[in-house]
This record gives C-alpha cells, structure tokens and sequence, in this order.
C-alpha cells in the first residue's frame, strides 16, 4: 500500500535546477528557437486543409486539390524542425529549405495555413541561417550559473 503518492515529488523538485541548468546549456549549442518555429509552421499548414470544421451548424471545408501538397510541406517542415534540433550542423541546408517550403506554401496549400505557418515559417528558416555555433573558448554554462570568487572566498559586501 502507497502511505505517500508525493514522495518522489521532493526529489523532483530537488533535480529540477539541474535539468534546467543542463537543458539551457544543451539550447545554447544549437538553433533551439529556429527549430521549434520551423516545427510549428508545419503544423497549421498541415492542420487546415484536412479540419471538418462547422460555423453555426454550417460545415466549413478548406480543403483543395493541392492537399498532397500540404500533406508534404506539413511533414517536412517539422522534420526539418527536428533537424535542426538534432544536427546543427544542417542549419544552413535546413534554414533555406525551410524558406522555400514556407514560401510555396502560399499558393499550395491555402494561403500557407492561413499566413500562419508562412509566418512561423520565414521566423524559422531566418533563425536558422542567422545562427552561429557558440565559440569554442566560451564557458559551457550561463555567467549567472557559475558561483563567483567573492562568494567562495569571503570577500566581497561582507567582507573585513
């Protein structure tokens, strides 16, 4: 019999600076941001074409005959979201690819999720081609993580 379902919760809560100190260094060596907008413009360009949607009873349909066009370009846009996550290296190749498709899907699958997925989309794909790897001599952690000298010595507001 379970006396305490929250137990692990304190050990939860313990971990957490960790994964988060480990999770911003891990988004710091990679297009973190040009990936997760790049992801997200595929998804409502893959979403409208195939919703049933209804306006007061009234069935609303976006579907075209270009709905393997948006089946495409909804696939490949998160995949390339995915990628750039995974494979830094790729931001490049990524980057552009991830501008065009944005870009075509403006006549191919309604106006590119209704402008949204175009808009995320040229986001993500900038982001991807304006990112540089951090410099190999900078610290792997942020400034603000690292316990400063004053602290470690005694010296500092305190200090005699």
């Amino acid at each position: 019999m379970i006396t305490n379902p929250f137990a692990g919760g304190r050990e939860l809560l313990a971990r957490a600076p960790e994964f988060r100190r480990r999770f911003r260094t891990w988004r710091g060596e990679r297009p973190f941001w040009a990936g997760l907008f790049t992801f997200a413009a595929g998804l409502p360009i893959l979403y409208w074409p195939y919703a049933h949607l209804s306006l007061a009873g009234i069935p609303l349909a976006l579907s075209t005959t270009s709905g393997a066009g948006s089946l495409v370009i909804g696939i490949l846009l998160p995949a390339l979201g995915i990628a750039l996550c995974c494979r830094p290296h790729l931001r490049v190749f990524a980057g552009i690819a991830t501008l065009l498709l944005a870009i075509v899907s403006l006549p191919v699958s309604n106006f590119g999720g209704l402008f949204l997925g175009v808009a995320l989309g040229l986001v993500g794909g900038s982001l991807a081609c304006a990112w540089l790897p951090p410099p190999a001599d900078e610290p792997s952690t942020a400034p603000d993580d690292q316990p400063s000298a004053t602290a470690a010595t005694g010296e500092g507001c305190g200090g005699a």
